[in-house]
């Protein structure tokens, strides 16, 4: 039981404004590089259509700075005779007061050697070998204070880590006028490069069309700060993404003025160029070289406050769309790597099991079969198609010992659930007491793209492409496994088609290394649907505990007992929340309970809440599903919010609207009751319920109705949305994100989850893995976004929880009935 928690760094400590810079430069010379410093008021920006020009204030930086040296990227090696590498103009950004760069004329940038830190390796551990079962408890949330995640909250923790490598961001300005953000990030579908663009466009004031946000490969340099998840991305790089952006317009202004000899406050910049009094016009590219060579900018490199922006907040399509609809947006699956032949894996028929035997006589007598290798996981097949490899894995003759969780099924792994709960406390005298339990069966991730990996390995080195979360640790991983030096392995990170958390864990990577290094040549390896369904990682099943007191009108007490199978956080997380400093207030708590402690919240005042956390160790390959704890546990908590009103004799709305600890909460409450025109009539067997949930420092609230006058196949008719995520980027990405989470919430909860039968996974495909199919998702979808609050909140995971809560609470009006067990098809 833990009494309280230290919060390592108050306030928004991942805020930062520019400081003055002296950088030197010449044509051919380093990077262009500034300097960022913590702030502690953080820039709150407002607005949206707004002129697409900008008269630019005076004011000369006036300080100098250490070393900063440049990386080489894509774009550099792929330059036509190196023309890029001589011209180009890049942007660091340095969390330094100040800023020196050592140029040579003439000399490309150098390859940077900052200090780095070794990317963890997993340890292999039987999860159920000897590891007793504990229940963690948050600390108890004091009446009408905050909790923890109100004060800091994962994506804080995530900020904290990132920051000493957070001045590593690079921009480029090339000659042919391109601004190119390469990003340490992957995109994978939620629209991340898009609202990028939209960021740099804004504060460079480039064109969108401009401007280009390629994915940076592994850089082991960065440390904790290239992991795509907890709904951080625009969370952690809108502060330096702008101050890069707005350090090279200052740049580009001087060196413009110093062309034409004018004073620089005298210009502005808009579409892509420099602009004088007079209507004449520079370029960025036809600037770029001078640029890189200007030490001191005429203009303070500072981004644009709220009246100023133009671009960000505005509706905008994706500026790969069109890549990704003709087929030119290419995947792992997509790539031609020379000499790379198509690979698949047999497997074993239970979680985790292993090979007994192996007869490949068949299989290599078959045309186009180019090998077989034994690998940890399976058995491997080379050939020249992938139809020729998966006929070829089909005809070996293979046994296998059964896996660590071979004989346990669903009930069995309820049983251990409900054995791990500690009993709760007698309620409080003349108090009445609602109890509810509640089970969440096995989640696969199911991304559209299935897992697909390219490796080329050799003696003395390694290259890798697959679309990655966590590309420092699968190419610490990597090297280990094939025995080379981290820095001979390159870990080429490509777009994903989804991910959910599914592409945190690098397991096609790592079959792929092995199977390359032992074939001796290239290899395209790819996991079919059903090995992904039967052997991928799935969201933990898990069994909740609700028992609430109340009184005279008052909730006195909210206690939330949640035992799952253990949650493998073994991609990064948990080493970045020991960066973070949260080993030391928190010693001894797994990864998972941080994670839990982090995250869990009730955003109402519902007397003294206890939250516990316990978690079972089995030998299943578990991850982070979209929305990871509040996906279940959240979703409990506004299933007993409805009861405990009716119970209560209180409209539903209104009991959480009374009770809610937060303004913000209570507007967006407002606006959905508004909006969703919640309490209207409905017919027999059709409902409205609602969900709220508020994490990342962002809110929502879902409003649904559901038609069961056929029970056997509900259907959401209507859906509306609002939310309040502070500073929205591009309200049309947003809008999908919620969408999506709105057909994730329809899937977990009418009828999509994966069954266990004696340790091995029922669903092999989308056939009976029941996702929602177009069929079922609502034709009417209203998102209404709440006012700019603040700084930019995550989003990518936010809608889930209560997505999932408002369709439960709709089904549960509908029929007159208290599911306790999801999907409730299953």
């Amino acid at each position: 039981m833990l009494n309280g928690v230290r919060d390592p760094a108050p306030g928004r400590g991942h805020a930062a404004r520019p400081v003055p810079v002296a950088v030197p430069g010449s044509k051919g010379g380093p990077p262009i590089s500034t300097s960022t410093a913590p702030s502690d008021s953080p820039s709150r920006p407002g607005g949206t259509d707004h002129p697409h020009t900008r008269a630019l204030p005076g004011g000369p930086d006036t300080a100098a700075a250490p070393t900063a040296p440049d990386t080489p990227t894509a774009s550099d090696t792929a330059a036509p005779n190196g023309a890029t590498r001589r011209r180009r103009f890049l942007t660091y950004l340095l969390a330094a007061p100040t800023l020196t760069i050592a140029a040579g004329p003439g000399l490309d940038a150098a390859a940077p050697a900052p200090a780095r830190a070794a990317a963890p390796t997993p340890v292999p551990r039987p999860a159920s070998a000897a590891v007793p079962v504990r229940e963690t408890a948050l600390p108890h949330q004091l009446i009408g204070l905050p909790g923890i995640p109100d004060i800091v909250d994962l994506g804080d923790a995530m900020i904290i880590a990132g920051l000493p490598t957070a001045h590593l961001l690079v921009l480029e300005v090339t000659p042919a006028g391109r601004a190119a953000l390469h990003l340490p990030r992957l995109e994978v579908g939620q629209g991340l490069t898009t609202s990028i663009a939209m960021i740099v466009a804004e504060e460079l004031d480039a064109r969108l069309s401009d401007v280009d946000v390629p994915l940076s490969d592994s850089r082991p340099e960065l440390l904790f700060n290239q992991l795509t998840g907890g709904s951080n991305s625009i969370r952690s790089l809108y502060d330096p993404v702008r101050a890069a952006a707005a350090a090279a317009r200052a740049r580009l202004v001087t060196a413009a003025a110093k062309r034409w000899n004018v004073p620089a406050t005298t210009l502005r910049t808009a579409d892509s160029a420099v602009l004088a009094p007079d209507g004449r016009r520079l370029g960025y590219g036809d600037l770029a070289a001078e640029a890189a060579k200007v030490a001191v900018p005429a203009v303070p490199a500072v981004p644009k406050t709220a009246d100023q922006l133009r671009l960000v907040g505005r509706p905008t399509g994706r500026i790969d769309a069109r890549d990704i609809v003709t087929g030119r947006a290419k995947y792992a699956g997509d790539l031609q790597i020379p000499g790379a032949v198509p690979t698949v894996v047999a497997r074993p028929t239970t979680v985790n099991g292993t090979l007994k035997s192996l007869d490949a006589s068949a299989a290599r007598a078959m045309p186009g079969v180019l090998g077989v290798v034994r690998i940890p996981t399976g058995v491997a097949v080379l050939a020249e198609t992938f139809d020729q490899a998966l006929k070829a894995r089909d005809a070996l003759r293979t046994t296998w010992n059964p896996g660590p969780v071979a004989g346990l099924s669903d009930a069995d792994v309820r049983s251990r659930l409900r054995a791990a709960h500690l009993p709760s406390l007698p309620p409080p005298l003349l108090s009445h007491r609602v109890q509810a339990e509640f089970d969440f069966a096995f989640v696969n991730h199911a991304p559209m793209e299935v897992l697909t990996a390219v490796a080329d390995v050799r003696p003395n080195r390694a290259e890798l492409w697959f679309a990655s979360q966590s590309p420092i640790l699968a190419q610490g991983t990597i090297a280990a496994e094939l025995g080379l030096p981290e820095n001979a392995v390159t870990v080429h990170v490509v777009r994903g088609g989804g991910s959910f958390g599914r592409r945190l864990f690098f397991d096609a990577a790592l079959e792929a290394a092995q199977v390359s290094k032992a074939a001796g040549r290239p290899v395209k390896l790819m996991w079919t649907r059903n090995d992904d369904m039967r052997h991928g990682r799935v969201r933990p099943a898990s069994h909740h505990v609700i028992r609430a007191t109340y009184g005279l009108g008052q909730v006195f007490s909210w206690e939330h007992h949640v035992a799952g199978v253990r949650t493998d956080l073994g991609h990064g997380l948990g080493d970045m929340l020991t960066a973070a400093g949260y080993n030391l207030p928190l010693a001894g708590l797994t990864a998972s309970e941080l994670f839990f402690l982090l995250t869990e919240k009730i955003p109402y005042d519902v007397g003294v809440p206890t939250q516990l956390l316990a978690e079972v160790p089995l030998e299943l390959n578990t991850g982070s599903w979209r929305s990871v704890y509040s996906g279940t546990v959240r979703v409990t908590d506004e299933i007993m919010m409805d009861e405990l009103a009716r119970r209560m004799g209180q409209d539903e709305l209104g009991f959480r609207r009374d009770r809610m600890r937060s303004a913000a909460g209570r507007a967006v409450l407002d606006e959905l009751a508004k909006r969703g025109n919640w309490g209207r009539p409905m017919p027999p067997g059709q409902a409205q319920g609602i969900g709220y949930h508020d994490e990342h420092s962002a809110s929502a609230g879902y409003l649904v109705e559901l038609d069961a006058t056929d029970r056997a196949n509900p259907r959401v008719t209507k859906a509306v949305v609002v939310a309040d995520v502070g500073r929205v980027i591009n309200p049309r990405g947003l809008e999908a994100q919620l969408t999506g989470a709105l057909v994730d919430g329809i899937s977990v909860i009418l009828q999509a989850g994966n069954h266990l039968d004696n340790g091995a996974f029922r669903e092999g495909s989308y056939s009976d893995f029941h996702y929602a199919r177009q069929r079922h998702t609502p034709p009417v979808v209203e998102v209404h976004l709440m006012p700019p609050s603040g700084p930019p909140g995550g989003a990518g995971e936010l809608g889930v929880p209560a997505a999932s809560a408002a369709v439960a609470n709709a089904y549960a009006r509908a029929t007159g009935t208290s599911p306790r067990s999801f999907p409730i098809a299953f």
